[in-house]
């Protein structure tokens, strides 16, 4: 396929409930195309359906392999894991959809480190004061609090530098295929 015609991507909405393929040969386009079947207007944004990782720049938009699965959401939609359950109050101010979550991981703090990636934004933007009610120990509240930043971190990192090396990748491969033509 040529690339000005663009690559195949599939498209979900934030409940999973729709899920189709389209070709685009931009973030732009894809995110009008998407738009027209999904019956959506006005901002959008785009993230990997895997993650919940924002696409928001074309030159991040030309690092994803084809057929990536992404979802767009509207300003009051939040990206959550495959299968889980939305309830109403999951990211509401108050704290109360952390309860479960802290009970959980007061059973076993170490469950911490399998958490998605909004869970882990979830716990690092809480605000210990405001949860003590629930979680009567401050100390466990600010270690929760600072462990999931910092392991929200380092998956940003190594997910950036997983997209550094398919730049590299695609950057050789078309080196290669360059020098290839030449010595035809």
């Amino acid at each position: 396929m040529m690339e000005s015609e663009g690559y195949p991507y599939k498209v979900v909405d934030v409940g999973r409930e729709k899920k189709f393929g389209l070709v685009a040969c931009s973030l732009h386009d894809l995110v009008h195309r998407a738009c027209e079947k999904l019956n959506l207007s006005g901002n959008v944004k785009v993230v990997l359906e895997l993650d919940g990782t924002e696409v928001d720049e074309e030159e991040y938009f030309s690092t994803l392999e084809k057929n990536t699965i992404l979802m767009l959401l509207t300003p009051d939609q939040n990206w959550a894991p495959p299968g889980r359950k939305r309830p109403a109050d999951e990211t509401d101010a108050s704290g109360r959809g952390l309860e479960g979550l802290l009970s959980r991981l007061q059973s076993d703090i170490g469950h911490v480190s399998l958490l998605g990636g909004c869970e882990l934004e979830l716990l690092s933007d809480m605000d210990p004061d405001s949860l003590t009610d629930i979680v009567p120990d401050r100390v466990f509240l600010d270690q929760i609090k600072e462990a999931s930043g910092r392991i929200l971190s380092d998956k940003r990192q190594a997910q950036e530098a997983m997209d550094l090396l398919k730049l590299y990748h695609n950057a050789q491969t078309i080196k290669e295929g360059k020098k290839s033509t030449l010595a035809q």
